[in-house]
């Protein structure tokens, strides 16, 4: 009786262990399985840049090829150093329009989050419907209006569009509302400290890795943009990567030896989101308390 009593639990256990286990490694091969079809195609491109231009065309297949620093040299070679200049512009429309974007989304989303005004829900549903309008609809309507400024055609036509994102305020004003404490205003208040010497000493500290989360966003989103420069652009010299490789991508139907340069190209563009996302991945590790404390 001792040993049945004993058995039976045991049993039940395994038995129930069964279904924890298959719920606890389910979503991992579902992780797996996603990343390797995400994955493939980043690797193939890795790949089928150290290809040759025969190898390219002859043989498809996941060996390296002999042809890597030749493509690079034809790449930084073309008309000039024509890549390098949509690198640069690239970077400029990325870096400034994310550190602008997110500078603006913090403050909106931490005014959102924490003062009471008039017209504050208003407001605040007006970006949850921006978040859910696609930008590929907004593209020729913000043609048209920079167009009677006078603005469309360079670099401010790409740059300005880009400062207000919608998801980046909506991110901004959920992380305000849940990592900074009233208490730590009102004491700022007490001590009279101005509005902006809370927002930048103590607000902005807090709000750290929130801000990083949402430059990180902005950043991939304004260097992978193609619909708003490609609309906004006239001049090739202010065009980044993504309409560059495009206009190689064009002219490879007439000269097929532009294909491998657009590939490389398209690998080398994907290097400095891999490199931002290793250097910012630290910052998301920081306590959300103690930049503030620090500050």
């Amino acid at each position: 009786m001792t040993a049945t009593s004993v058995r039976v639990p045991l049993s039940a256990e395994r038995r129930a262990a069964k279904p924890r286990a298959w719920g606890a490694i389910l979503p991992t091969v579902i992780l797996v399985i996603g990343a390797i079809y995400c994955l493939i195609p980043v690797i193939w491109v890795f790949i089928a840049s150290t290809k040759s231009r025969g190898e390219l065309f002859t043989t498809f297949s996941f060996a390296p090829g002999t042809g890597l620093f030749s493509n690079l040299a034809d790449l930084f070679s073309y008309g000039g150093g024509q890549f390098g200049m949509w690198a640069a512009n690239s970077v400029l429309y990325a870096g400034v329009g994310g550190v602008i974007s997110t500078l603006v989304s913090a403050a909106a989303g931490y005014a959102l989050a924490k003062f009471d005004f008039r017209g504050r829900d208003l407001i605040f549903y007006s970006i949850l419907a921006g978040v859910l309008i696609p930008g590929i609809t907004l593209a020729v309507p913000q043609y048209l209006l920079l167009s009677q400024f006078g603005l469309a055609g360079g670099p401010l036509s790409v740059l300005l569009p880009s400062i207000i994102s919608p998801f980046g305020i909506y991110l901004s004003r959920v992380f305000a509302a849940s990592a900074i404490p009233q208490e730590i205003l009102e004491a700022g208040r007490i001590d009279g400290a101005s509005e902006w010497r809370i927002f930048r000493l103590i607000v902005l500290p807090i709000m750290l890795p929130g801000m990083v989360t949402v430059f990180l966003l902005q950043f991939v989103g304004i260097w992978n943009n193609f619909l708003l420069p490609f609309v906004m652009l006239s001049n090739q010299g202010d065009y980044p990567l993504t309409v560059g490789l495009y206009t190689l991508l064009a002219k490879g139907s007439g000269a097929p030896a532009l294909y491998s340069l657009a590939i490389i190209g398209a690998a080398v563009s994907i290097i400095p989101l891999i490199c931002l996302v290793l250097f910012l991945q630290r910052f998301w590790r920081l306590d959300l308390i103690s930049g503030g404390l620090k500050g």
